[in-house]
């Protein structure tokens, strides 16, 4: 079953993504609709449970646009391989700081005899069907496993994961892996060891043949591309709806023009 995302990561196209912490289908199918390249549910620091992040993704899919991807909440084959089966086409795994981590991440992810994941894609096969593709035969290939790379550990241990075969991309947990240097929840990269090892962490996954992924905001996307990641999260629900009700109500306030719309639905 083809995967929007991998096609464009095996293109060397950068990918932009938008991050939900909302526990809301609606909120998904906005988001959607943007058409980000990819729409991540996240179940690790968000509040969707696994019945409403199910759900999330059926929302993500049905609008046809952004592929719906997933942070489970810890390095688990259950809730991986549930996760997987109602639809999501990559898996973002927090706090992989070692080989036997990122080997867990991948039996989690990936079919034998790669993996050890447990065979029922009951929705996710179902819909390749209905779109007339077969979902078992391409999965351990269009299911990406992401494996975080968010501690001093893990950059140590680095070369070691990317060598694990079935490790797709790893995706960059800027505060963490700030806070393991001993710097405080930072985004940016004003430290200039904090940018040293973000530009190591490009390096070393462009040596190995992998993604590099970082979690974003519009306002560092220059810079993160910069440097070479092809995978950013630039935007997240909880961020869009404080920003634009902030905006809104500053506009009404100071009686300015705003962006020009007249549309409130």
């Amino acid at each position: 079953m083809s995967n929007a995302l991998m096609e464009k990561w095996a293109s060397n196209t950068e990918t932009l993504g938008s991050w939900l912490s909302l526990p809301d289908s609606h909120a998904a199918e906005t988001v959607a609709r943007v058409d980000f390249d990819y729409v991540c549910v996240d179940m690790q620091h968000g509040i969707a449970d696994y019945q409403v992040a199910a759900v999330m993704l059926q929302a993500i899919t049905m609008t046809g646009k952004g592929t719906p991807i997933c942070r489970v909440p810890w390095n688990e084959p259950g809730i991986i391989g549930r996760i997987l089966d109602a639809g999501a086409r990559g898996i973002i795994i927090p706090m992989v700081n070692s080989v036997a981590e990122a080997e867990s991440a991948v039996a989690a992810t990936k079919y034998p005899p790669l993996g050890q994941r447990s065979y029922g894609p009951t929705i996710i096969g179902a819909r390749a069907a209905n779109a007339g593709e077969d979902y078992y035969p391409t999965a351990n290939q269009t299911n990406a496993c992401i494996p975080m790379i968010e501690t001093r550990d893990a950059v140590e241990n680095l070369d070691a994961i990317l060598g694990v075969e079935g490790v797709d991309a790893i995706y960059v947990g800027p505060a963490d892996l700030s806070l393991s240097y001993g710097y405080g929840p930072a985004y940016s990269d004003d430290n200039e060891e904090y940018k040293e090892v973000l530009e190591y962490i490009v390096e070393r996954c462009n040596k190995a043949g992998k993604v590099a992924g970082i979690h974003s905001t519009s306002a560092l996307a220059a810079n993160r591309r910069e440097k070479g990641f092809m995978m950013q999260t630039i935007s997240g629900d909880i961020a869009a709806v404080a920003k634009g009700s902030y905006r809104d109500l500053k506009t009404a306030v100071e009686g300015g023009a705003g962006d020009g719309s007249s549309k409130i639905y």
